[in-house]
């Protein structure tokens, strides 16, 4: 039975191109069929249906391969369970060019020593996003998501529904918006008396 290299790729963003992740893949043996992707997702959130894919691809003596550690996980603790649970199937992990090797103590460091600038990596990113919306906020520039109706839009939301003539459906209609938003609208009236 031949051995089998399974690929994956992840990008955090959905602007953000696979294609030179899937080239690497593709220069280490990977053929493009056998390419797992997560478009959108983030290292940190364990829920991706392509990384699932992969692993439920892998059988024992094939190999998964990911670009680089950062794309296959964004914690130490993530990394530590995918890799282990890979060893455990027999299957063996490569990053780029260099496999994993469980039993070399060496090999074993440097997975851990590469997990954690990932998570370190992840950690400086959410510190300098929590910075800049503490920023903009302060400059008053972050408001949070704004009404999808003006005052005016609302005002005349509320004299229309007040008439008893329109239902909840004929004015979501008129105002182009969904019935939630409508119920939202009214409901903000009752709070304000």
């Amino acid at each position: 039975m031949a051995k089998t290299l399974i690929g994956y790729a992840r990008c955090s963003t959905d602007k953000q191109d696979l294609a030179a992740q899937q080239a690497a893949l593709i220069e280490l043996g990977v053929a493009p069929e056998r390419i797992y992707m997560d478009r959108g997702l983030t290292g940190t959130n364990r829920s991706r249906p392509g990384l699932d894919q992969a692993l439920a691809a892998v059988r024992a003596g094939d190999t998964l391969v990911v670009p680089k550690l950062d794309r296959l996980a964004r914690s130490v603790p993530d990394a530590r369970t995918i890799a282990d649970s890979l060893v455990a199937r027999g299957v063996r992990l490569a990053l780029g060019a260099s496999v994993y090797d469980p039993a070399d103590p060496m090999g074993k460091m440097f997975f851990n020593i590469l997990a954690t600038f990932a998570e370190f990596e992840a950690d400086l990113i959410r510190l300098r996003t929590r910075e800049g919306m503490a920023i903009a906020r302060a400059k008053g520039k972050l408001r949070g998501k704004q009404p999808k109706l003006s005052d005016k839009q609302q005002k005349e939301l509320r004299r229309m529904h007040g008439t008893g003539d329109y239902s909840i459906s004929d004015l979501a209609e008129l105002f182009s918006v969904s019935r939630a938003t409508v119920y939202r609208t009214l409901a903000r009236q009752e709070d304000t008396k």
